[in-house]
């Protein structure tokens, strides 16, 4: 995953494409564009089957021009970037400031895909994306624009929960004086654990562990695991914040009742 600061300070979190899935939507494209060429020559070589021979090297090149650069770029500019291979297999085309390419990075990458992909069948493509840690092609480097995942699997959120063996002991422990710096570590410790290897995950829990028992009385009960600690805590937290804010909420609303039975109130 990359991340791209913005212009107006805001970090974009971006999944470039892999070299594998651009190069299947590649072939995909290609694929189809050849199909669509023939089907037109022969189409237009048979209604045109008394023309001289010049006649017919021009039709042909047009043809193979109109097919190889102008649909690719017509069709990047008015989808933003995809194709039917890129759809096939869930990619985009944008800028390397991650916003939507125009009609000029289209017009940059069709005649540049036109030199290394048909006309070296594709080996300066091939070659420029194996090299390049975003798997640009030569059109993306001229262009300055990159491939993105489009379909991204939604993570799902991690809830800290209080184990049931400890919700005595959650409810009766101090842990007001827990920092928010601290609390946030965890917090994004628990929503990382279970992509982590066993070592890493027992290292970084241990770790905050022992920072986050220095604000926490009592101790927790002995076996209490790592992960089982940290979700408590988190989730005491959390519902002792809850309870907190309602209250603080239903003190504003009564007062505001008070407030609109006063004489003078509007």
């Amino acid at each position: 995953m990359t991340a791209i600061i913005t212009g107006e300070a805001v970090v974009l979190e971006l999944r470039p494409a892999s070299f594998l899935l651009r190069a299947v939507g590649l072939i995909i494209d290609v694929v189809l564009t050849l199909v669509l060429y023939f089907v037109a020559l022969t189409v237009v070589g048979s209604a045109a089957e008394s023309t001289d021979l010049s006649t017919g090297v021009m039709m042909s090149l047009v043809l193979l021009i109109f097919f190889t650069v102008i649909v690719p770029v017509t069709v990047e500019t008015l989808t933003r970037g995809r194709s039917l291979g890129k759809m096939i297999v869930g990619i985009r085309v944008v800028r390397d400031d991650g916003g939507a390419i125009r009609f000029r990075h289209a017009v940059i990458r069709g005649l540049a895909g036109f030199l290394e992909i048909y006309m070296t069948l594709g080996s300066v493509a091939l070659l420029a994306g194996m090299f390049n840690e975003r798997a640009k092609r030569l059109g993306d480097l001229m262009a300055g624009t990159h491939a993105l995942k489009d379909r991204v699997t939604e993570e799902v959120k991690v809830v800290p929960e209080v184990p049931p063996r400890l919700r005595g002991w959650a409810t009766m422990a101090d842990i007001g004086r827990l920092p928010d710096a601290v609390s946030r570590r965890t917090l994004a410790y628990m929503q990382q654990a279970a992509r982590m290897t066993p070592e890493a995950r027992w290292r970084v829990s241990t770790e905050l562990v022992a920072e986050v028992s220095r604000y926490v009385a009592p101790s927790a009960p002995q076996g209490t695991g790592p992960d089982e600690f940290l979700s408590a805590v988190m989730a005491e937290r959390r519902s002792r914040d809850l309870a907190r804010l309602t209250k603080s909420a239903a003190r504003s609303a009564k007062l505001a009742q008070r407030i609109e039975r006063l004489p003078y109130a509007d």
